[in-house]
């Protein structure tokens, strides 16, 4: 190479020669590096460091350098190169075909980018939307195009207005993709002209002999009267479920919940479109162009053929401030079983009352978040239940906490909603449930972190109430409104940070952040939680019935009053059946390790008492329960013996309580499933216990596990011979 060509940039770079820079071909140079190079090793400056290194780009590694020479180095080069033609093909069968395909992978694409994926290496790979103007003159594949940009802008809006983008960044950058283009508002109106226009083709098509001729002037979409039909079907399933899907998410943005309804009859035509959508397959390849993709699971499109004018790495050099990631697309079924999924979710949200109690509303988003719903439903829910500061739009956030703390409607408009502290309780309501419609990672880290929040609204509730009532206010006359409130509100945030710090321990069940030798002390502290949720639940249920009883003029209480007065809520019952697991299954654990040596692993790195504090840290700052420590842990376990439990069988009360309960849940089928699920694992470990006090010691082979084979919390004791 000689010095004047050394000075030439190449014809395909960017970054012009000038006076100060000098082209070098390093190849040679980086040749001779790696065959002195050991697995590991890297070269570096004098100044590089850790840090550095891990802002290092590997050159050449596709995953990394996102500067590697790419097939084509911009859009218009690969457009110039026939990536996408318009019109796709000449032969009108083929151009249908391809049309197809095209649907099919932007449907792949498209359930990609909700899982987390960047947009412009998903949806936006695709040619034809990245130069909109080119489609035109071809006014199927222009209208799909439309209402795809549509339907991405609207997604985006909506995981950005409910600020859940933040569990995966990349999921709203746009990167300057044209998202907006001059009439995509008119993307309907454009799509059910063509939507109209093949369907009287279809029905030409349909049609008698003897009554063709008025259909004559309708142009066929291919030649082949023999696929007509096929073809029409194919593509009018795909439109209508386009069409559909965007009327969903525009229904669901509606204020107050009042396009929900509507927008459960657009999910019935989605999901029904895209059983048809399946069904099309069948047709699609047995009358495939040319040869199709490998791997009949892999293939992101029906007829099994690649879809044309796609390229992945076309936006490499925008993508992101990062390296381009390596993406796999979904599978063209595992992206309906993914659409089919979303939808079933939205439909549980729309289907929803819009006047619930927070307590049925608290639950229902917990059981929801059982299904592991994907980051665009749960961005709809959050949205849908958080509108301008109030729930579902409509019920003020002081409405809400009133009903909560079973108090009297008459108190809905009471001044004291003014009060700085109620104002600012109203504000960690809709913080918390913002936050549960995040993900189980998030949703775990965030509730930790509020429950201190809780914790100091109740000191300051707590202290403007004595500094305005006194110590020894008593508020059974009901002659003080204001004390009365303050007081029930009492009761209840400290109810509700209890049932905080309960969901903050079983979400770590979820996520599988306990080791089984972990498990004694995250019972025990699910044991004393679930106690006190019990009692503060309780309190609130006494105080509420005890107000109303004292509004109701008696002249004196029959023994039936007695009786009923002194029966204990299902709500508490339901309770208690996890109270005596937990407790069970702590003792049993204890036990194990106390007598059989069992469980006892050690680790090298930190203590049983470092372990505590890192499972718990966030519980104790805020002094859930009070004086609960790690030395109380081990006073109430070092004690435990199998001689003990099995004169006092704690999951046998667990069983019978889950049987006597469920009269009290006739009409609340998932507490009824849930009671049943405890009902199994109580006697599964009855059973267990009895075998283990039975033969543990005598028998060195005999192997305990615990698994989660009945319920995601309480572990299922399993007793094998190895």
């Amino acid at each position: 190479m000689d010095r004047h060509a050394l000075h030439q940039p190449s014809s395909s770079s960017s970054i012009p020669a000038t006076a100060n820079t000098i082209w070098a071909d390093a190849s040679s140079l980086l040749e001779a590096a790696c065959k002195d190079l050991r697995d590991g090793e890297l070269i570096h400056g004098e100044n590089f460091n850790l840090y550095a290194a891990m802002s290092a780009l590997e050159i050449m590694d596709p995953k990394m350098d996102s500067g590697i020479v790419n097939r084509y180095c911009s859009v218009d080069e690969a457009i110039e190169d026939g990536v996408a033609p318009v019109p796709i093909s000449s032969d009108k069968t083929t151009d249908v075909q391809c049309m197809i395909d095209i649907m099919d992978h932007l449907l792949t694409c498209e359930a990609t980018w909700h899982k987390g994926h960047s947009l412009a290496q998903t949806v936006f790979s695709c040619a034809y939307l990245l130069r909109p103007e080119r489609t035109t003159p071809h006014a199927l594949l222009h209208s799909y195009c439309k209402v795809i940009r549509a339907t991405c802008k609207a997604v985006i809006s909506v995981v950005s207005d409910a600020r859940t983008h933040e569990e995966e960044d990349l999921f709203t950058m746009a990167y300057g993709l044209p998202l907006s283009r001059d009439g995509d508002e008119r993307c309907l109106s454009l799509l059910n002209a063509v939507e109209e226009n093949i369907s009287r083709q279809l029905r030409a098509c349909k049609a008698p002999s003897s009554k063709r001729k008025p259909l004559e002037d309708i142009e066929p979409l291919q030649p082949n009267p023999d696929l007509e039909e096929g073809y029409c079907k194919a593509l009018l399933c795909r439109l209508r479920f386009r069409k559909h899907f965007f009327h969903v998410l525009t229904c669901m943005r509606r204020p107050q919940g009042r396009g929900l309804e509507l927008a459960r009859k657009h999910i019935a035509s989605c999901i029904s479109e895209l059983g048809i959508i399946l069904k099309s397959e069948e047709f699609l390849m047995s009358n495939a162009y040319g040869t199709c993709e490998d791997g009949t699971e892999d293939r992101t499109t029906a007829s099994g053929h690649q879809a044309i004018g796609f390229d992945a790495s076309l936006n490499s050099r925008i993508s992101a401030p990062t390296p381009p990631r390596s993406i796999k697309i979904l599978s063209w079924k595992k992206a309906i079983e993914y659409f089919e999924k979303l939808l079933h979710d939205l439909d549980i949200i729309c289907s929803y009352p819009l006047d619930p109690s927070l307590e049925d509303l608290l639950r229902f988003v917990a059981q929801f978040q059982k299904a592991q719903p994907d980051l665009v439903a749960r961005a709809h829910l959050q949205l849908l239940l958080v509108q301008d500061g109030k729930l579902y739009g409509r019920c003020p956030m002081f409405s809400l906490i009133i009903r909560a703390a079973r108090l009297p409607e008459v108190f809905l408009h009471h001044d004291i909603q003014k009060n700085e502290y109620v104002v600012q309780l109203g504000q960690l309501v809709i913080n918390m449930l913002k936050i549960l419609c995040t993900n189980a990672a998030w949703q775990r880290r965030k509730l930790g972190k509020i429950l201190q929040d809780w914790r100091v609204i109740y000191v300051q509730i707590e202290l403007a109430f004595r500094k305005e009532f006194g110590e020894g206010s008593s508020v059974s006359n009901g002659e003080n409104a204001s004390a009365r409130i303050l007081k029930h509100i009492l009761i209840w945030v400290e109810e509700q940070t209890y049932w905080i710090s309960h969901r903050f321990l079983v979400l770590g069940f979820e996520l599988e952040l306990y080791s089984p030798s972990e498990y004694c002390m995250v019972y025990w502290y699910l044991y004393v939680v679930l106690v006190r949720l019990a009692e503060k639940t309780h309190l609130k249920m006494t105080v509420s019935d005890g107000s109303a009883k004292q509004k109701g003029k008696k002249r004196k209480d029959s023994p039936k009053d007695l009786a009923r007065d002194t029966r204990i809520p299902p709500a508490i019952l339901f309770l208690q059946c996890q109270i005596c697991l937990a407790e069970g299954l702590t003792l049993l654990l204890a036990a194990l390790r106390n007598e059989l040596m069992v469980l006892q692993s050690p680790s090298p790195f930190n203590s049983e008492h470092e372990r505590f504090i890192q499972h718990f840290e966030l519980l104790q700052k805020a002094c859930i329960p009070d004086h609960i420590s790690y030395p109380s842990f081990k006073e109430s376990t070092s004690c435990a013996r199998f001689s003990t439990l099995v004169m006092y069988n704690y999951f046998k009360d667990a069983q019978k309580i889950a049987k006597e309960v469920r009269n009290g849940f006739s009409n609340d089928p998932d507490r009824l499933a849930e009671l049943r699920v405890l009902e199994q694992v109580a006697e599964h470990n009855s059973i267990a216990l009895n075998v283990i006090c039975q033969v543990g010691a005598l028998d060195p082979s005999l192997k305990v596990s615990f698994e989660f084979i009945h319920h995601p919390c309480f572990a299922t004791v399993v007793v094998k011979r190895s």
